[in-house]
């Protein structure tokens, strides 16, 4: 058991949340109100009226008299705060190569964003253009450093709208114009803003979606930036038979994989098809089809890139509801009574069924999952046991008892007793335990298994029988923007990130398929046993990305061909009893389509614990991450 969550039947359903851009608002109160009749949730106005452009330094404007923008009465600060997403003026280019007009422009645009502020806006919509935004990025993060109190949308089209023309963009290293005869990349524009910004978490991704749609790896790389909002224009809507706007399947497509990131949508442009309210009503339509079957997306609502710490079940003591959540995993405990099933019909012949008596041993038997899953295979294979639950956790032993007493009467003795600490009386014939994390043996399972397997006969079996880890390669600026909030005063400074984390990873992009990492078999018949590791994998990185981390899972074989898997690729499908797990790391790394990314992984243990430390060695080398357990160890 990894992470503490709410059950299915909690989920509400995912509802949208629509916006309707204005280009210019005449009349404010009439617009919230068309907006609202037609079931649009918020708007998006500019700051600021287009015919109030104004100069500071000189000019004509300088000294013209009255409100250079609507009054703040107009509205009830309620609605200001809820309803109203700003938009700076499209014509304020901070990053002007003239001086003057830059000045100009930046007393424009820090009015814009102050007046944002005393109006308590949600959010301020800012759209780039190009690679020629290193002041706007500086401006930008200064005011988010000032704690301001909204959150800032960066408004990026998803592919350039100049596709199949020649473009000019800044040459990087000398600030020249040179031409580029290629699709220019936005993400790139998005990339080098969100770098200089300090990948601050205040900064959100206002992606529009564009007639021309990227391909799908392109996408998928979108899938691993904090995606607020999409924005979509009407002349994206195709007509169907009915003369409603409906999208194509591409994009249809398109939007639902976006909408897995519980996004908020804004429609914009011209009004192509009779009435306002049919987009909403479209898009209202999409949602309400379900995006996932899978019982696991529904069992993770609410949690999608939640940061958690993994669970130390052998330090400390679990409570009921987190046994009870994972006892209702569908999928978990049937296939491990599949494995327990197949285990005594290999053990014990049918001609010796009637005198055979297999003992049955359930190390770390919480409230009883196994154990009951036993019984049923024993069953099912008409076959004999004898259980012993060993648990060392003293409340989920009164549940234990409360079962032997009132349910399965002398077939099962229930045993209180760390089962490294523990005594057998006779050997067992079979061992099972769920004593696996999210990263395989990231809950001490080796530790664990190591001490218990004394008692297992030299021809038993173990349930599992043995594990591999897996390491990916990610890109997620929200997961490292996370990450960087969870300072805490009295630990070390780097504590964050040298933490592992239990996370429902949803807004990521791979930069490579996952890779093996350790291994680990059950029972462990080695002269030393050492379960220390040390592995150095490399990784092709297909398109240009930024590293800010790895996500970890694991795959087990219970026994023989029936396996558990948390691995994307062989996921186990149904089951919900384990998140994956992440490792930051302290400074994202900028890669290039083509580079070869390395990283080195270790597990570490002392006589109080164990750790795990890491590092990337190329393409540029970086720190070991938590050196001697300095910040984050699992308790012995």
């Amino acid at each position: 058991m990894t992470v503490e969550v709410k059950s299915v039947s909690e989920m509400p359903p995912r509802q949208l949340s629509c916006g309707l851009d204005f280009c210019s608002v005449p009349d404010i109160r009439s617009s919230l109100t068309v907006a609202s009749e037609a079931g649009y949730n918020f708007v998006c106005f500019p700051i600021v009226h287009p015919r109030f452009k104004r100069e500071f330094i000189g000019g004509k404007c300088k000294g013209r008299d009255g409100p250079f923008t609507r009054s703040d009465l107009i509205l009830p600060g309620s609605d200001w705060n809820t309803l109203i997403v700003g938009k700076i003026s499209s014509y304020i280019d901070v990053d002007c190569l003239v001086p003057a007009q830059r000045k100009q422009y930046e007393a424009a645009f820090i009015q814009e964003l102050q007046y944002a502020s005393h109006l308590c806006l949600p959010a301020v919509m800012v759209s780039l253009h190009g690679l020629n935004i290193t002041n706007l990025a500086r401006l930008l993060n200064n005011k988010i450093q000032s704690n301001c109190s909204y959150q800032i949308w960066v408004h990026v089209p998803m592919e350039c709208p100049s596709v199949g023309s020649k473009n000019y963009y800044l040459n990087e290293n000398d600030g020249s114009e040179k031409e580029d005869v290629l699709k220019p990349c936005t993400w790139n524009w998005w990339r080098k803003f969100h770098s200089l910004a300090n990948w601050e978490s205040k900064l959100g991704l206002a992606l529009e979606i564009t007639s021309d749609i990227p391909t799908e790896e392109e996408i998928i790389r979108w899938m691993g930036e904090p995606i607020k909002c999409i924005l979509i224009s009407t002349a994206v809507f195709i007509t169907n038979k009915s003369g409603y706007p409906v999208l194509s399947r591409a994009h249809q497509a398109l939007v639902k994989t976006l909408a897995s990131l519980d996004v908020q949508v804004v429609i914009k442009g011209a009004i192509r098809h009779g009435q306002i309210k049919y987009y909403q009503q479209y898009l209202e339509h999409l949602w309400q089809n379900p995006l996932h079957s899978d019982p696991l997306q529904a069992f993770a609502r609410g949690y999608e890139d939640y940061l958690q710490c993994p669970l130390q079940p052998l330090m400390d003591n679990l409570e009921s509801q987190t046994y009870e959540v994972f006892e209702k995993d569908p999928v978990k405990y049937n296939e491990y009574q599949r494995a327990i099933y197949c285990a005594l019909l290999d053990r014990v012949p049918f001609e010796e069924k009637e005198n055979a008596v297999q003992v049955v041993m359930v190390v770390g038997a919480g409230r009883g999952p196994l154990v009951r899953a036993s019984l049923n295979a024993a069953q099912k294979a008409d076959r004999k046991i004898r259980i012993y639950a060993v648990e060392k956790n003293p409340n989920a032993v009164v549940t234990l008892q409360a079962q032997q007493k009132e349910v399965w009467g002398d077939q099962v003795t229930v045993v209180s007793c760390d089962m490294r600490d523990w005594k057998a009386p006779e050997k067992a014939d079979i061992l099972i335990s769920e004593l696996l994390g999210s990263f395989g043996d990231n809950e001490l399972s080796p530790e664990c298994l190591d001490g218990a397997q004394s008692f297992l006969k030299d021809d038993g079996i173990s349930i599992p029988c043995s594990y591999t880890s897996y390491l990916c390669p990610v890109q997620s600026s929200k997961l490292y923007s996370e990450v960087r909030l969870c300072k805490e005063k009295d630990k070390h400074p780097l504590h964050p990130f040298e933490s592992p984390y239990v996370v429902h990873l949803q807004n990521k992009f791979q930069l490579s398929p996952p890779q093996t990492l350790f291994s680990f078999h059950h029972p462990n018949r080695d002269e030393i046993i050492d379960n220390t590791r040390y592995e150095c994998r490399s990784y092709k990185v297909n398109q240009d990305a930024v590293l800010h981390g790895f996500s970890g899972y694991f795959e087990t074989v219970l026994y023989k061909n029936i396996t558990l898997s948390i691995l994307p690729e062989t996921y186990t499908k149904g089951m919900f009893s384990w998140f994956p797990i992440f490792f930051p790391i302290r400074e994202p790394v900028h890669v290039k389509g083509g580079d070869t990314l390395e990283v080195h992984f270790w597990r570490c243990i002392s006589k109080k614990g164990v750790w795990y430390e890491w590092c990337v060695t190329q393409p540029v080398p970086g720190p070991i991450h938590n050196p001697n357990g300095r910040s984050y160890i699992i308790g012995l």
